[in-house]
């Protein structure tokens, strides 16, 4: 990672060092409350459990200071997104969304926005620049595309995006801001689900909003609390604990998935392999230009459905699971969950395993199905 990036990884541990007092507790407490001592005016207090929580407060502040930006915490990735359509759109509006991204992103256009006058078209990742962004209002997209990890000029779209007036929203749920910051790249919005490499250990749903512009900010804000969307306090904690030791983490995983991903070019049961840091894959060099990682996520596919499976499930050290950045490593065959791509088709999310044991794993179970 950069210089910046380090010292970023470096001060997020210390984080609440300037706060405390002397008998005060190192980690953060979990505060478990829907009400507070509120006498007289209480402006500038807690006063309630939806409005706000200090376990909240202290990973948005960690999420900030990773994003650059000020942040606001969900339940869910998906209820981040939904604050941003539902807080910032209105009827008449039309939003561009990436076709091959996160189905779910489209399912909610398709079957909440349209009725409510929101209208929506799709565009590959790939080629997300073409056609232009006259009257949208929003453009979102995924970089890289999951599952098939495409990639597009952010600062490109950024740019082309806001010529024309429309704002421009960036899932990096597949990065983090440790791979990638397309605030930096000059976009309006960064929404990710912290479910997964934030967190890292696959027990609970998170999700956040960053931005720099102080209206949109406190549009998502609004829509939490008078929506009702907001996280627990237990699972704020949880997150928190987990973006403690991120930076280690998301090195372990993106340094072992480089590796892996240049042995599984060789294997003959192989074919359509994607990842962003093979000097062979179609995003390399853009890759190269806005991502200070080429993160954990490998796709490929195998001959059949059968052949993906077997191999997932006959892999001694992977999980055969949805969602992925977990400590653990996991695969998909992702048509099973409605995405566009080859029964065959595997994506891989590599863990925090020993690079070589998980390696002899994985071979071991594609030379099975090669036999």
């Amino acid at each position: 990672m950069s210089e910046t990036a380090n010292a970023r990884a470096a001060a997020l541990p210390h984080l609440r060092d300037s706060g405390l007092a002397k008998g005060d507790p190192i980690p953060l407490p979990l505060t478990m409350a829907a009400i507070y001592h509120t006498p007289g005016d209480a402006t500038g207090f807690d006063q309630y459990g939806r409005f706000s929580n200090p376990t909240w407060d202290a990973v948005e502040h960690m999420l900030a200071h990773l994003e650059g930006a000020p942040c606001v915490a969900f339940p869910s990735g998906m209820a981040a997104i939904c604050s941003v359509f539902f807080g910032l759109l209105k009827a008449g509006d039309r939003i561009l969304l990436p076709a091959d991204g996160y189905h779910t992103t489209r399912a909610l256009a398709d079957r909440f926005l349209k009725p409510f006058g929101v209208t929506y078209d799709m565009r590959p990742t790939s080629t997300f620049l073409d056609g232009g962004f006259e009257g949208y209002r929003l453009a979102f997209v995924e970089t890289p595309a999951n599952p098939g990890l495409d990639i597009c000029d952010i600062a490109a779209v950024a740019k082309a995006a806001q010529m024309a007036g429309a704002l421009l929203a960036v899932d990096n749920t597949t990065m983090t801001p440790f791979g990638q910051r397309p605030l930096d790249h000059g976009a309006d919005i960064v929404v990710a689900a912290d479910t997964k490499a934030p967190n890292g250990h696959s027990d609970v749903l998170f999700g956040h909003v960053a931005s720099r512009n102080a209206d949109i900010i406190a549009a998502v804000t609004g829509w939490r609390e008078i929506s009702g969307s907001i996280p627990g306090p237990f699972e704020a904690w949880l997150v928190h604990r987990g973006l403690e030791t991120l930076d280690v983490r998301f090195d372990r995983m993106c340094s072992s998935a480089e590796v892996i991903a240049r042995r599984l070019k060789g294997h003959p049961a192989i074919s359509g392999l994607r990842f962003p840091g093979l000097e062979s894959d179609p995003s390399h060099n853009l890759a190269r230009a806005q991502m200070e990682r080429f993160g954990f996520l490998i796709s490929f596919e195998l001959a059949s459905e059968d052949k993906a499976e077997d191999f997932i499930n006959n892999c001694d050290l992977m999980q055969a699971a949805t969602s992925f950045g977990g400590v653990h490593s996991s695969a998909e065959r992702r048509s099973k969950r409605g995405d566009a791509v080859a029964a065959g088709f595997v994506r891989l999310s590599v863990g925090c395993e020993p690079v070589e044991e998980l390696w002899k794993a994985v071979e071991a179970s594609l030379d099975k199905i090669s036999g």
